[in-house]
């Protein structure tokens, strides 16, 4: 199985950063995909970016150009760079990890951007 265990969330104003991290148990070669995912209250989940093993990366239109997802092989280490936060983006947000046909979540990290 992979274990994954996040960290960075917090309360900033808007316009504010954040970087959230996600650690895996596991190299992220074995990995098909990495994610963030987010669910605000009384609302789906939602996919916010995802990185590929070939580094290929994906964006939730409401995101682009102000989220960046990245990876660090060495230290089985996904991280999400969060700029120009909007209140719309409050929510917790969830490490996801894809090992075809399996799917793995972290606990989520609460995430409130608020003046």
């Amino acid at each position: 199985q992979v274990e994954l265990v996040e960290s960075g969330g917090g309360l900033v104003q808007p316009g504010g950063s954040l970087r959230l991290s996600c650690a895996a148990s596991r190299s992220l070669f074995s990995i098909n995909a990495m994610g963030w995912y987010r669910q605000a209250p009384g609302k789906q989940r939602e996919l916010v970016a995802q990185i590929t093993t070939d580094s290929t990366t994906t964006y939730a239109d409401s995101v682009k150009g102000r989220f960046t997802i990245s990876r660090d092989n060495a230290k089985n280490t996904v991280y999400l760079q969060m700029n120009s936060l909007k209140p719309e983006d409050t929510a917790v947000y969830y490490c996801h990890a894809r090992q075809t046909p399996l799917n793995y979540w972290g606990q989520g990290t609460q995430v409130t951007v608020s003046p």
